[in-house]
């Protein structure tokens, strides 16, 4: 009942600030969990382990179906779920199961494949939608120039406003972000539309300092432009070309959340800007106005997020178990049942604190202690 009424509160919450959105975010955020889950679940069932309990949501459950020997549940607070592996005591070895279709009976190799399973079913996941942007279309800045520097180099080689720019160095430009990507410092060759005129123009770009994503300061060479913030251009990538398009989309959400822990692990990054539930819910939320591409955008990395996150080597995280498994595999014995249930109980430590703390975190920004 206790899970009952703190769902009900959160949703009464949520649909104050952000009516019918939260609803949507509710949905995106259980479905992110579920696939992972179903990751795990279909992995234990393909290798002969028995699943005691396959719960969309924690906590006290409001319908469940019992088939064969898994109970499917849907459990009452949303925002989680949980597949139960027959065997599978983290916190009780003892009390593991010896049957033939006992987690803890298969070898480490199995166990593996099961825990990386989740895991890879987000990063999937994740493919997955970018496959599905690729078709209904990702809405992009087109390559037009809304603004010259005074003495760069783009106003030295007479670039105008409203320049449409087609090529660099004869490769295609479709979007603003393609040109950063075709700067060097070397002199470059630009193909550009100015009033229904194609024209060739050639500059050298110039050193200067930019702002990184993460509030840095680079020296790179820079032409001297910025977009036309009202020109927007949608690209589409059907066939053979999602394909590339979705994993190319799915490597860069990966770096981007990989470099940003380095940036944090090395100070570039406050502790002050980490979200947690709130933040994403704030976010998801609110991008639901924009529309299905950005939404799914956003829900595609926070899937790849969850993947990652999960795979780090902390006990009870996945990526903490695959690292116990790999001892195993490793060192041809399991590791001691006092180390391992002590190990779980600092990881789950670890993670209650960095929940506590990015909650906190949430509300400080939301309420403007953070400037």
């Amino acid at each position: 009942m206790k899970s009952i009424i703190l769902t009900l509160a959160i949703l009464a919450v949520g649909f104050y600030f952000y009516s019918i959105n939260f609803m949507v975010t509710v949905l995106a955020i259980s479905f992110l969990i579920f696939f992972h889950e179903l990751g795990h679940f279909l992995a234990a069932r393909a290798l002969g382990v028995g699943v005691n309990v396959f719960s969309v949501g924690f906590g006290e459950k409001v319908f469940t179906k019992r088939i064969g020997a898994t109970q499917y549940a849907i459990s009452a607070i949303p925002l989680g779920g949980y597949v139960s592996l027959k065997g599978q005591e983290d916190l009780d070895p003892a009390a593991a199961s010896a049957d033939p279709d006992s987690y803890n009976s298969k070898g480490p190799i199995a166990r593996i494949i099961i825990l990386f399973a989740g895991p890879f079913f987000n990063l999937l996941l994740a493919f997955l939608i970018y496959i599905a942007l690729g078709y209904i279309g990702v809405e992009k800045l087109a390559p037009k120039v809304g603004k010259i520097s005074p003495g760069s180099a783009a106003a030295s080689a007479g670039l105008m406003l409203n320049d449409e720019i087609l090529s660099i160095d004869g490769k295609q430009i479709r979007e603003w972000d393609d040109i950063s990507k075709q700067v060097t410092a070397a002199p470059l060759s630009l193909e550009i539309m100015r009033g229904g005129e194609r024209l060739s123009l050639q500059l050298t770009p110039k050193l200067g300092e930019k702002k990184t994503i993460w509030r840095e300061s680079i020296r790179v060479p820079l032409i001297g432009i910025s977009p036309d913030y009202n020109a927007t251009v949608t690209l589409y990538h059907k066939g053979a070309s999602s394909l590339s398009f979705a994993w190319d989309q799915t490597v860069a959400a990966s770096k981007l959340i990989l470099v940003g822990l380095e940036k944090l692990a090395s100070g570039v990054v406050s502790p002050k800007e980490m979200g947690g539930i709130v933040a994403i819910t704030d976010i998801t939320s609110k991008a639901v106005d924009y529309g299905a591409a950005v939404l799914l955008a956003l829900v595609a990395l926070i899937s790849v997020n969850l993947g990652l996150i999960n795979l780090f080597p902390i006990p009870a995280l996945d990526g903490g178990h695959i690292a116990f498994n790999l001892f195993e595999l490793i060192f041809r014995r399991p590791v001691p049942k006092r180390v391992f249930v002590g190990a779980s109980y600092v990881g789950m430590g670890i993670l209650a604190l960095l929940m506590i703390f990015t909650v906190l975190n949430d509300f400080a920004r939301i309420l403007g202690f953070y400037k």
